[in-house]
């Protein structure tokens, strides 16, 4: 992989990862649940597993309206995996929770865009 193609998997991530993150803080689960493949699985302990953009959206729904908002990551780590992917782990923290992120695996698309296709992450407080 040349340093032009990491370079590029790392922009679309950062890009696709800052405009969840507004999506959420902004309320937005539909926007939230778009940062998704359409068969993406997430596994949020210790609330379960979501497959599919539905469910995702559900999940992140029912989060907006309990209260919860201003997600902010707490130094993240981006690694380049392929020329196609590449995976986020990072604490994090919102306004009455926080915890860490083991597996956020960001897939390109045709387009150049970055979807999430699994998401880990555990709420530990």
């Amino acid at each position: 992989m040349t340093e032009k193609e990491k370079q590029a998997v790392l922009d679309a991530v950062q890009i696709a990862s800052e405009k969840w993150k507004n999506a959420f803080n902004s309320g937005n689960a539909a926007s939230c649940a778009a940062a998704y493949e359409e068969n993406a699985i997430m596994n949020a302990k210790p609330f379960g597993t979501f497959k599919g953009r539905s469910e995702i959206q559900a999940f992140w729904e029912k989060l907006i309206a309990d209260g919860f908002s201003d997600v902010e990551y707490i130094e993240p780590e981006l690694e380049v995996r392929d020329a196609s992917s590449a995976v986020l782990k990072s604490g994090w923290r919102m306004n009455n929770a926080h915890g860490v992120i083991t597996n956020e695996l960001w897939v390109i698309q045709n387009d150049g865009t970055a979807l999430l296709r699994e998401d880990d992450f555990e709420a530990q407080g």
